[in-house]
């Protein structure tokens, strides 16, 4: 029983306790960036969590056979093989979400969220438990990523998923860079609040 509850804090810390967005603040670039729509969001986020739990499944199985003077580097090959299905999935399957990514796809190589999971967990951790682990991370990067994305483009465009609620423009401040900050200083408050109250 108990490593049931234990795989399942490997899973769920990801969601909010350790919300790599919104409560160890990783990953600043894309969530900032990519943001300025709901679909922007929730595609950076399902794209991070796919390199995410695979790179972290791969490198938990290799682990005892890379040496610890090449550990790093080696991590990165994994994560950027991977990276590279990616970026060739949704070029080829989601151009339009290709084209509004752009370079921050490829730069999931060097997100501070994989290649930190890949060093703190997955190296230590066996394949399943580091699987769960990628896993939350990843869905808790997405649902930050994708609520930033729908208040973005709620109040700065008047539309959710592309789909305009209002007519005309909203308050075009929150699709451009402050509207980022802004957004995300208020869901840190909330998030911190909340665990607070917990």
């Amino acid at each position: 029983m108990s490593a049931k509850i234990n795989q399942w804090k490997n899973f769920s810390k990801g969601l909010i306790k350790e919300n790599p967005a919104l409560v160890l603040m990783l990953g600043m670039c894309p969530t900032l960036a990519v943001t300025s729509s709901a679909f922007n969001g929730l595609g950076m986020g399902l794209a991070t969590t796919f390199v995410l739990v695979l790179s972290n499944m791969l490198i938990s199985a290799i682990k005892t056979q890379v040496p610890d003077k090449v550990r790093i580097p080696c991590f990165i090959v994994v994560i950027a093989a991977f990276v590279t299905v990616v970026d060739l999935l949704i070029k080829g399957f989601l151009p339009a979400l290709g084209e509004s990514l752009g370079v921050f796809i490829p730069l999931i190589v060097v997100n501070c969220i994989v290649l930190g999971r890949a060093e703190a967990f997955a190296s230590k951790n066996g394949v399943f438990s580091s699987l769960l682990d990628g896993l939350g991370m990843g869905l808790g990067f997405t649902l930050a990523l994708t609520v930033l994305g729908i208040i973005r483009e709620a109040l700065g465009a008047g539309a959710f998923f592309g789909n305009k609620f209002i007519d005309g423009d909203g308050i075009i401040v929150f699709i451009l860079a402050p509207g980022a900050f802004i957004v995300l200083g208020f869901l840190v408050a909330l998030v911190r609040n909340l665990s607070k109250k917990n």
